[in-house]
């Protein structure tokens, strides 16, 4: 079993001024051997990294989840919303679904055992 870290590109949704269409790149990781039923999301700088439930992120693809530090939705047919809370602050990370879908299914290969 091998750890998986995938980068992304997301949107942080804010009021502050950026440009439009600039994206951000976002780090997914999942080591299943440190917690086979966790990932991890950090934001760049690597000042944030939100740890929750990758089963509260598979089903936030489908129907909006969670409750606490994070909140997962669907936003149309081909995005999704990682709202991700802090002492700091809020930050609102806008995914294509399918960089999440990719991930999920590159967390369930990884956490297959090797068969000989």
């Amino acid at each position: 079993m091998s750890a998986v870290e995938q980068y992304a590109r997301a949107h942080i949704v804010t009021d502050a001024p950026i440009e439009e269409g600039e994206t951000i790149p976002v780090v997914l990781r999942y080591d299943p051997e440190a917690d086979p039923r966790s990932v991890r999301v950090g934001l760049p700088g690597g000042l944030h990294e939100w740890t929750f439930s990758r089963a509260l992120l598979e089903q936030g693809l489908r129907a909006p989840a969670g409750t606490g530090d994070v909140r997962v939705w669907p936003c149309g047919r081909v995005q999704a919303v990682v709202e991700l809370h802090s002492a700091t602050g809020v930050s609102v990370v806008q995914f294509e679904t399918k960089a999440l879908m990719r991930f999920l299914r590159r967390t369930y290969l990884a956490g297959t055992p090797v068969v000989h």
